[in-house]
């Protein structure tokens, strides 16, 4: 399942979306995120599965336009350091 955390104003849309498929719970994307938006929990979307995946913090959830801004990639820079350390590509941003 992906699950999308963030928002859309008149300025655009601002996810993060995670595939709670896709991740495994290594939980190597937590210490990369410079804003310290990620932690690891309960999949909030299957409450019957016991897996541990990543999410977004709740209280993070509706600045993340402004939160991961200094991390999105300028021409000659790689991939958002989240992005880069999840190995099964469950992380993605929608801008």
């Amino acid at each position: 399942m992906i699950a999308n955390y963030g928002y859309k104003d008149g300025s655009g849309e601002f996810f993060i979306a995670i595939d709670t498929d896709k991740c495994n719970g290594c939980g190597d994307c937590v210490p990369v995120c410079p804003a310290k938006l990620l932690a690891m929990a309960d999949d909030e979307y299957d409450p019957l599965s016991e897996k541990t995946v990543v999410n977004v913090i709740e209280e993070e959830r509706k600045k993340i336009k402004y939160s991961c801004a200094p991390c999105k990639p300028a021409s000659g820079r790689g991939p958002l350091p989240c992005v880069a350390a999840c190995a099964p590509g469950a992380i993605a941003h929608s801008w």
